[in-house]
């Protein structure tokens, strides 16, 4: 149960105060056999608790996602392969509604009946080649379970710098509240980017790339170093940590009434 449901029902008189304060304890934290689940982290945060498939057993997975879905009615999962989605899949019970990208291993299931997120704005990613797909993939998925609207823009890196201002330009008459920058190589797309828009610019320095300085390092380096104001940088291939905190920016600003509709 979520706490907006749980409160709807304290307000109609389904349950009394007593109840309600219980459940809002107990909204806290479950624990099953292989983990401790966050419940009331989207309540506390404002975005819920991801669940990370690398590293985990098929058997722990169903648990922990049986458990969310039980709670919450979603569950966002990253870095799924593709082979473990359908045994995941025929593991729960009624007709969830799955959603996947092979590209960025990401899925998104919600229980029948479970209401759409509330909206929070808009956010562009830019990727500079098409090696950063992937790791756009996966911050799109997570971008939009949390609420907001995302713009696409693939293959637009500055050895052809003539395809950089297209994309600014479209992002701002858009009206985004962020953009998200996917880069390897040098990763000098962000610096430029975070130049033109007058928006926060969030860098994903991704792991494309090779010999001295490559798998990232060399475009995590770089877009640390900017000398441009205004541009953040999270780690390597964290599209996860980049969308999230982008659906931070569009939730305050929404809420300031300054975001994007």
């Amino acid at each position: 149960m979520d706490l907006r449901r749980l409160l709807s029902e304290l307000s109609s008189g389904k349950i009394s105060v007593d109840e309600a304060e219980q459940k809002i304890r107990l909204l806290a934290i479950k624990e099953i056999e292989v983990a401790c689940l966050d419940l009331s982290r989207e309540a506390r945060k404002g975005v819920p608790e991801i669940i990370l498939a690398d590293g985990k057993d098929g058997a722990s997975l169903k648990k922990i996602v049986k458990s969310f879905l039980e709670e919450s009615g979603r569950v966002i999962i990253t870095r799924l392969d593709e082979e473990r989605l359908g045994p995941l899949v025929s593991s729960l019970e009624g007709k969830p509604e799955v959603k996947y990208s092979p590209v960025g291993r990401v899925a998104v299931i919600r229980s029948s009946g479970t209401a759409n997120p509330e909206k929070r704005g808009a956010v562009s990613l830019i990727t500079a080649g098409t090696a950063d797909i992937r790791v756009a993939e996966e911050a799109k998925f997570v971008l939009e379970a949390l609420g907001c609207t995302v713009y696409l823009y693939y293959d637009v890196g500055i050895a052809g710098i003539q395809r950089v201002f297209p994309a600014v330009r479209d992002s701002l008459d858009k009206n985004v509240d962020v953009i998200i920058v996917f880069a390897g190589m040098e990763g000098a797309l962000a610096s430029v980017i975070s130049s033109l828009a007058p928006v926060p610019v969030i860098g994903v320095p991704t792991s494309s790339g090779y010999g001295f300085g490559g798998r990232g390092e060399a475009a995590l380096a770089a877009m640390l170093q900017s000398c441009t104001p205004g541009l953040v940088v999270v780690n390597i291939d964290n599209g996860v940590g980049a969308a999230v905190t982008a659906a931070l920016i569009c939730r305050v600003g929404r809420k300031s009434g300054k975001g994007s509709e």
